[in-house]
């Protein structure tokens, strides 16, 4: 009877195992085909000298990754996604920890002013591109108004300058600072919101007893807060590098790389030269860049925050 009642447990434990892997594998396949199609296609076009053209393909090896090497363009638009990332990275940090920690107290309109701070991420992101398109316009911004209006634009002796507008997205260390801007103002929702639900979940006695041995604030933040709340910082450090780094709406939409390529990056590189252009090998091999960037830096953020977390 024992062995029976062990027979039986067996076969209901394999059923059990079964019934798992047949519910899993739909995400599995799914996952498969939605990323190892398309990553196994850009690696076989970044071998070839595959075009839109429908010619013949022939195998080239690495001649497209060695050509780029020699491409001024393509050093440009790494030096271009290095920065505007690592740029927003920063300043969307800053600015969730602040805005985390202000709506985490208590106050009336709490609510109101948690959605609204959710606005940017939930509004599609080519729509709000477009928005800030019209905003930082060479003619009509607003913003080049309000500094004429202020005194600092426009005139003999002010401090932008005399021009009458600033051309936001003519000249290159200002289209790339509108980048920048633009990215944190789409990622800064997400991140505000993570880190909110880090405070949220966190130890209140802590905190308190900080408080009550007299920390100041800043020491509470940086000494107690922060120490806790690494791994949340990891997670948020992770989705804003992803997102910014493989964007294309805000660059493509805003400036299209210009003026001049100096706000080029990796995606509308790939873009322009693979699509555009044609030459989908060199597309692919551009494409294929982003692939162990991403990979490393999350590895190693994410090795960081399992650290922290033991």
């Amino acid at each position: 009877m024992a062995r029976t009642a062990g027979h039986t447990g067996l076969d209901q434990q394999g059923r059990d195992t079964l019934l798992a892997m047949g519910m899993v594998l739909p995400a599995i396949l799914y996952i498969a085909l939605l990323l190892g199609v398309p990553i196994v296609l850009a690696l076989y076009y970044s071998l070839s000298d595959v075009t839109t053209g429908g010619s013949a393909a022939h195998f080239v090896g690495l001649e497209n990754f060695t050509a780029l090497l020699q491409d001024p363009d393509f050093i440009g638009a790494v030096q271009n996604t290095l920065v505007i990332t690592i740029a927003t990275l920063i300043g969307t940090l800053v600015l969730a920890v602040i805005q985390a920690e202000l709506l985490a107290r208590n106050f009336r309109g709490k609510w109101v002013v948690r959605f609204l701070i959710l606005l940017p991420w939930t509004a599609p992101a080519s729509l709000s591109v477009i928005g800030w398109l019209w905003m930082l316009d060479s003619t009509f911004s607003p913003y080049d108004w309000l500094l004429r209006q202020l005194g600092l634009l426009g005139r003999p002796g002010d401090l932008l300058g005399t021009y009458s507008n600033m051309y936001w997205l003519g000249r290159a260390g200002l289209a790339t600072f509108s980048i920048i801007l633009v990215n944190i103002w789409r990622m800064l929702p997400l991140a505000t919101v993570i880190i909110l639900a880090g405070l949220n979940g966190m130890p209140r006695d802590i905190y308190e007893q900080a408080q009550i041995d007299g920390a100041g604030y800043f020491r509470r933040l940086f000494h107690v807060v922060f120490p806790i709340l690494y791994p949340v910082f990891g997670v948020s450090i992770l989705f804003t590098f992803v997102f910014t780094f493989t964007d294309i709406v805000t660059v493509y939409i805003l400036t299209r790389g210009g003026p001049a390529n100096s706000t080029q990056v990796l995606t509308t590189l790939a873009f322009f030269t693979g699509v555009q252009g044609g030459s989908l090998g060199q597309g692919a091999a551009i494409a294929l860049f982003l692939l162990p960037v991403l990979a490393a830096v999350s590895i190693v953020i994410l090795a960081f925050i399992r650290r922290r977390e033991i």
